[in-house]
């Protein structure tokens, strides 16, 4: 589905109907957009109850990153274990992906399906390594939960190279565009992007946020450290005002995940 709804994106005399009929063959797939059309951090202005009005309001070309950001997680997704669940894994990607589009949005960027295509995937890596690298997962998963190892410094420890690299890797062989993939790579850097550092800090904050606030955070990312050089990327003028526009977003958090658990 994923590859005919790209054939149809790329071409010029696709209409609305037939790619609401391509998307609405895989039921799981209209779900999920659906959901992200009615999420109360996506912002937008109306409830939208068809696959047709999903794509009119959001758009052809961040319709075609979003169902490739979906394929991709559902291509990578592992059976739940004690280790990784994967409902707590969606959830976190999910709202960091309406977050980073929202605070994109207030922000006054025009990032918005990038932010969230990027938020949606930010993880990736971490679901890749628990089904296909699952020794050094559990060795990982130890240094972070039981010996509060940053997961970087454990990932590089075992695999030799992290998450947001493998996030990248993978991104760039689906052929998402290339400071999507950077951003990818340095949302727990972003001072270190070398394409977008705006991009980059956006996600990094949205990520940051779901710790900050307790709400969808992942465990992966305890002992999470703030790049404060998103202070001035993202034009905040001291740490207490960025404080002050985080705890306004506590509200819209506690939403959100209420409605992407029902």
């Amino acid at each position: 589905v994923m590859m005919e709804v790209s054939k149809l994106l790329d071409n010029p005399n696709t209409n609305t109907s037939l790619l609401s009929k391509k998307i609405g063959k895989d039921p799981g797939l209209a779900t999920k957009i659906l959901s992200i059309a009615n999420s109360p951090l996506y912002g937008l202005p109306r409830k939208v109850s068809t696959i047709d009005f999903a794509i009119l309001i959001i758009g052809y070309q961040d319709i075609k990153n979003i169902v490739i950001a979906l394929s991709m997680i559902e291509s990578f997704k592992n059976k739940s274990d004690k280790y990784l669940d994967q409902k707590e894994f969606w959830l976190h990607s999910l709202l960091t992906a309406n977050a980073a589009k929202r605070i994109s949005e207030d922000l006054g960027y025009r990032f918005g399906g990038e932010a969230f295509v990027t938020g949606l995937l930010h993880d990736l890596g971490v679901p890749v390594m628990h089904k296909y690298f699952h020794t050094a997962f559990l060795d990982i998963y130890d240094k972070v939960v039981n010996q509060e190892v940053f997961c970087l410094d454990a990932e590089v420890e075992f695999l030799g190279y992290t998450h947001q690299e493998m996030g990248k890797f993978l991104t760039n062989k689906w052929k998402l565009p290339s400071h999507l993939c950077d951003t990818i790579n340095n949302h727990h850097h972003p001072s270190k992007a070398v394409e977008n550092q705006v991009l980059a800090s956006i996600v990094h904050l949205a990520d940051y946020m779901t710790q900050r606030l307790k709400i969808a955070d992942f465990y992966w990312d305890k002992n999470y450290k703030l790049d404060e050089s998103i202070l001035g990327t993202l034009k905040f003028k001291s740490m207490e005002d960025l404080d002050k526009f985080i705890a306004n977003y506590e509200p819209l958090f506690a939403e959100e995940i209420k409605t992407i658990k029902i």
